[in-house]
């Protein structure tokens, strides 16, 4: 059972959702258009003095456009248990409204390239009229049974305008991963989101000089909108970055292994049961899932106790799942018309990992208290492009060269070398919640010296590393919500705690006494 009552935090007033890429379908099946260059390109004027068209990079960034919209879901304080499954349709559903935002704006490319003016009736009105009806809906579902929430209707209008500047997760001087100092909304993913858990850094990681979609308007990837070149870096031109905290007397040294498989079922869905639990297509993207197989949008915690899992050891029926990994090589995948597939421009050949670790690890100054049954822990951030990079924390680097991690590009390997995805979930749990109302607050990263911020208890981490033969080309990409352009800074992992009693008892046994336990 889950909370009675489900806190959202309050801290960031608005949060930009920017992009502009998507693609049109015809009648033909999936045709690109590229409409977006750079995460703030505008499109406030695509025309010299002279009044001649232009189409080179420099000019581009006048022709493009932002929508910019405030994040509903984060001013949200509180959410009764009662009204729960309306608040998640809900705020699923203004996702949706965004990804229909950016169709429209590609459908309508040419008449707003004619009149910039167009795009307040075109985009903005029929968008701001969307958003206000559902925040109405979200107002009403929880004041049924709480305190009505002021000032949500502020929240619904969104604005076009050009902005070369916009976007804070994909800054264009190579430091926009230097341990996300003073990006803490929540005080849920601060410096220890790196420090404590050995994700230091990464320093050096950006090697362009665009770190977006620079200057390859043209080339925005089999869907049209990603990847592009600059999203990927040779891992031999990468500077050594990882700092892995120091043991201290009293720390936890074990660890526990369980083997799931690497999805050899193939079992796959665009569901989020922990974001959007009850709506299909959840997440405008396929998720690959190791473990308990009865995951989809529908499942209720009674469901995955019982689920088949593919984890060796029964005694696992915990989730763990992940976007999809795919190769956009020309060939179709058998989900180029479905939905979080080809209909949301995820395209391209799902690729089988040649190997998933999934690991717990103790903490470097403490003993580890077992995790509740049904704690549901996200890490990283699925719109981490827009948002900004307060809470990416999934990691790429290349086998061989695991002391280079890079979070906002694609790794290519040299031959012999295979791609490595690490993710290192949040070690904290504050001893009460399986769960909260921004999927974040009920569990924290360790601080930089390993210990767990106030309030908050450690618990067994959740390490899973995830290796691709795929070959070293600008081609690889993992899926995403449509105006995320497929950019790696926007990966993410799930995981849903079904250990039984036992094995759980068994698992913080063999961290606390330092042993290394299957």
């Amino acid at each position: 059972m889950r909370n009675a009552t489900r806190k959202r935090r309050s801290t960031p007033a608005r949060r930009a959702t920017a992009a502009a890429a998507a693609l049109i379908l015809g009648a033909g099946g999936l045709v690109a258009v590229n409409v977006y260059a750079s995460a703030g390109e505008g499109w406030s004027g695509n025309r010299t003095q002279s009044g001649d068209s232009r189409d080179n990079t420099e000019n581009t960034a006048q022709r493009m456009s932002t929508i910019d919209c405030p994040d509903v879901g984060n001013e949200i304080q509180e959410v009764p248990d009662s009204a729960r499954a309306e608040v998640d349709r809900e705020l699923a559903g203004i996702d949706t409204q965004i990804t229909a935002a950016y169709q429209k704006f590609a459908e309508s490319k040419r008449q707003l390239e004619q009149d910039p003016n167009a795009a307040q009736n075109i985009i903005l009105g029929p968008l701001e009229s969307k958003r206000r009806a559902a925040i109405d809906r979200i107002t009403i579902a929880i004041d049924r049974s709480a305190d009505r929430p002021e000032g949500l209707a502020v929240l619904a209008p969104c604005t076009l305008r050009a902005d070369d500047n916009q976007n804070d997760g994909n800054n264009n001087d190579g430091n926009n991963n230097d341990g996300n100092d003073g990006n803490n909304d929540d005080g849920n993913n601060n410096d220890g989101n790196n420090d404590g858990d050995g994700q230091q850094g990464n320093d050096g990681q950006d090697q362009g000089d665009n770190g977006g979609n620079g200057d390859n308007t043209g080339n925005g990837g089999q869907a049209g909108n990603g990847p592009d070149d600059d999203d990927f870096v040779e891992i031999e031109s990468v500077q050594p970055n990882v700092d892995e905290p120091r043991q201290r007397r009293g720390a936890s040294k074990g660890t526990f292994s369980t083997d799931c498989g690497v999805n050899e079922n193939g079992k796959f869905n665009p569901d989020n049961i922990i974001v959007a639990p009850g709506v299909a297509n959840g997440a405008h993207h396929m998720h690959d899932y190791v473990g308990n197989q009865a995951n989809d949008a529908f499942a209720s915690d009674r469901d995955l106790a019982r689920g088949d899992t593919t984890c060796r050891n029964q005694g696992d029926r915990s989730t763990y799942y992940w976007p999809v990994l795919r190769v956009q090589n020309g060939a179709d995948e058998r989900d180029a018309g479905d939905d979080g597939g080809g209909k949301d421009q995820n395209v391209g050949e799902i690729q089988t990992p040649s190997e998933v670790e999934l690991k717990f690890v103790g903490n470097p100054v403490s003993r580890v208290t077992a995790m509740p049954r049904f704690l549901r822990i996200i890490t990283g951030d699925a719109k981490a492009f827009t948002n900004g990079d307060a809470n990416a924390n999934a990691s790429w680097s290349c086998t061989g060269f695991e002391d280079r991690q890079l979070t906002d590009k694609y790794p290519l390997c040299p031959e012999g070398s295979s791609v490595v995805r690490t993710f290192k979930f949040q070690s904290c749990w504050d001893g009460q919640n399986t769960d909260s109302a921004n999927h974040r607050t009920h569990v924290a990263f360790a601080q930089e010296d390993g210990s767990c911020p106030q309030g908050f208890q450690a618990i067994p981490q959740l390490q899973q590393r995830i290796v691709y033969d795929v070959p070293a080309e600008r081609n690889f990409a993992i899926d995403s919500f449509p105006e995320q352009l497929h950019k790696p800074i926007t990966d993410h992992g799930d995981f849903i705690n079904v250990f039984n009693r036992r094995l759980m008892d068994k698992v913080v046994n063999c961290i606390n006494r330092g042993a290394n336990c299957r």
